[in-house]
């Protein structure tokens, strides 16, 4: 059963915060423009808010048959529209006022012991969490458990293993050599502007060796967006690829990409070194040069 307490614009609620830590709590703000008054609602059980048949989630649009039982969107076409609990017909017939409290309901922003201070609609956390500056992120030295924002692992990179890995730094837009031993893997590369981390992974394949080129952040504005070009010499030969995107993973995969990568066929590696030309710029840099 929902415990609720009314507030105003403040929005506190009373009680200790020992009890508070075990509900979540969502805010309500009643429509009405200036002065309207916010209140807090209180959800014992936070089953509430998500449909009875699936189990996931609430969105709209919510329907309800004629007695009143509630399917989300998803539910209605695997039921042929016919309530579970009584036979009724569904699907037809949304359910405004669930809705109205569903688009007035926030939550803490997962990430919220990181630093996130945001509230975000109910159901939408995935969607926040993964363009959310706080969303945490993996080591991607091996047997390292560090995980947390994009920044503080830059920091963490830094101090902890600088003196272990030998640090390839480089700067937006400027080309620089670097080599992958593709024993190895990957190479970790810090951005000396922006304060990111991006790897260089290797994954070998019966017909060659296949690159990529990853940041180590959230999909996130604040973050930007990277494009990169890559060159491999042997014997004269020359490889090139350029991608338009640099993919933002939270966690170094041991998966090969299906998308962005340079191929180098068997006939063109000369031994387990690759020594290899880089650039990897900024989108927006790119942008204002065209315009």
């Amino acid at each position: 059963m929902a415990g609720v307490s009314i507030s105003e614009a403040s929005g506190q609620v009373n009680g200790s915060s020992s009890a508070l830590s075990q509900k979540r709590q969502r805010s309500l703000v009643s429509p009405g423009g200036d002065g309207a008054k916010k209140r807090s609602l209180m959800l014992m059980d936070s089953d509430l808010l998500d449909c009875p048949i699936c189990y996931e989630p609430l969105t709209v649009p919510i329907f309800q048959c004629d007695n009143g039982h509630l399917a989300c969107s998803s539910c209605c076409p695997k039921l042929s529209n016919h309530c579970p609990s009584c036979a009724s017909p569904i699907g037809d017939k949304r359910c405004r006022a669930m809705e109205n409290a569903l688009e007035s309901t926030f939550v803490p922003c997962p990430n919220a012991e990181l630093g996130c201070t945001k509230n975000v609609s109910y159901g939408k956390e995935s969607t926040h969490k993964r363009e959310c500056n706080f969303s945490p992120c993996s080591c991607p030295v091996q047997d390292c458990n560090f995980i947390g924002t994009y920044k503080d692992l830059y920091v963490h990179y830094r101090i902890t293993h600088s003196k272990n890995y030998l640090l390839d730094r480089f700067t937006c837009g400027v080309s620089f050599s670097t080599q992958l031993n593709i024993k190895n893997e990957t190479v970790i590369l810090r951005e000396n502007s922006k304060y990111l981390l991006f790897t260089m992974h290797c994954f070998r394949k019966p017909y060659g060796v296949i690159v990529t080129i990853s940041c180590i952040a959230p999909s996130a504005p604040e973050v930007g967006e990277f494009s990169y070009h890559l060159s491999y010499t042997v014997d004269g030969h020359t490889l090139t690829y350029e991608s338009s995107k640099v993919k933002r993973v939270l966690e170094v995969s041991c998966q090969t990409g299906q998308e962005n990568f340079m191929l180098i066929p068997h006939c063109l590696l000369r031994g387990d070194l690759l020594k290899m030309e880089l650039c990897i710029r900024s989108r927006r840099s790119i942008t204002e040069q065209e315009g």
